[in-house]
């Protein structure tokens, strides 16, 4: 499936609830948001039809989202039927880990094929403010359990703001003796974002570098997105950095988002896509998703452009990033 830019779309990444067990200073305030009705959320058996339609257009890799995708019952039983689906390659998971030890084991036998772990800082009070949650050691669990579980894929990814930068190095370090990939990513002027100050891949890349020494460009873990890897030496993991302001990536873009609620996103910017709930409730036939779906993607902005303003989004967890 190609857009108007001839850029391959593969990648869908799924938003299965807005709700979170955390409260993330960048991506919502500290007595939360309204949240969608249950009523409103794509049930697992809609979410697995629209994953074969969107199979049989081209798409092999598939990202989890939220919200938080773990405060969701039944997470394994979707990962297993999604898994199932011919030609879905990669199914992989986003999750702030608090609640991923416990789920891990049914998750890995379901078939997940990697779990990305946002994670900030190690220093608890610090975590409690960006989070605004005491759940540090639950997360650092949840990492160590990933690390430990044989063929999974295994991504740390932390935004670097001001206020995190005694941070950068601790977290990098964890990549020196591990497997682990620690990835840094430009925090977008997004929602509740947009206020605080972020620290782009150059600074962040010189405290590391100071610390650490010359990083060399490396191949780096499997992944479905524009990261780029480098190791220092000695490193046993690697260290990453997704840059979508200071080294933009949209000529690459290979992702759509779905939705809680069923709208497909083209773009994180805009609103531009369609709605496919509607088209559910009106009992579509598969040929007509498929329409709908290569007409959305064709369409599809072929740049963003938050340096310069425009309409951005209320909160993060409304499109699961």
């Amino acid at each position: 499936m190609r857009d108007s830019t001839q850029r391959e779309i593969d990648y869908l990444r799924i938003s299965v609830t807005d709700r979170c067990n955390l409260r993330c200073v960048y991506c919502m305030p500290e007595d939360g948001v309204p949240c969608l009705a249950h009523s409103d959320i794509l049930s697992y058996e809609t979410i697995i039809r629209l994953c074969r339609v969107f199979a049989s257009l081209g798409v092999s890799k598939i990202k989890l989202t939220g919200g938080e995708p773990l405060v969701r019952r039944g997470l394994p039983h979707l990962v297993e039927q999604l898994k199932a689906i011919d030609g879905i390659r990669s199914v992989t998971l986003t999750t702030n880990g608090v609640l991923l030890e416990e789920q891990l084991p049914d998750l890995i036998c379901a078939g997940l094929n990697g779990v990305n772990i946002s994670l900030d800082t190690l220093d608890p009070a610090r975590f409690h403010t960006i989070t605004r949650r005491d759940a540090l050691p639950r997360v650092l669990a949840g990492l160590r359990a990933a690390l430990a579980a044989d063929g999974l894929n295994v991504k740390l990814n932390c935004v670097p703001t001001l206020e995190n930068q005694s941070d950068w190095v601790p977290l990098a370090a964890l990549s020196q003796d591990s497997r682990l990939a620690v990835r840094f990513i430009e925090l977008m002027p997004v929602g509740l974002g947009a206020s605080l100050q972020r620290q782009d891949e150059a600074q962040v890349r010189a405290v590391l570098e100071a610390v650490f020494g010359p990083m060399q460009p490396t191949a780096g873990p499997s992944g479905n997105g524009p990261c780029r890897y480098f190791r220092p030496e000695g490193f046993t993991g690697s260290i990453g950095f997704i840059s979508a302001l200071t080294h933009t990536f949209c000529r690459r873009c290979n992702r759509v988002r779905l939705t809680a609620n069923g709208f497909l996103k083209t773009c994180l910017q805009y609103e531009t896509g369609v709605a496919l709930r509607p088209l559910l409730e009106q009992g579509a036939e598969d040929d007509a998703l498929r329409r709908a779906i290569l007409d959305a993607v064709r369409d599809k902005p072929a740049h963003h452009h938050f340096a310069e303003g425009g309409r951005q989004l209320s909160h993060m967890n409304e499109v699961g990033g």
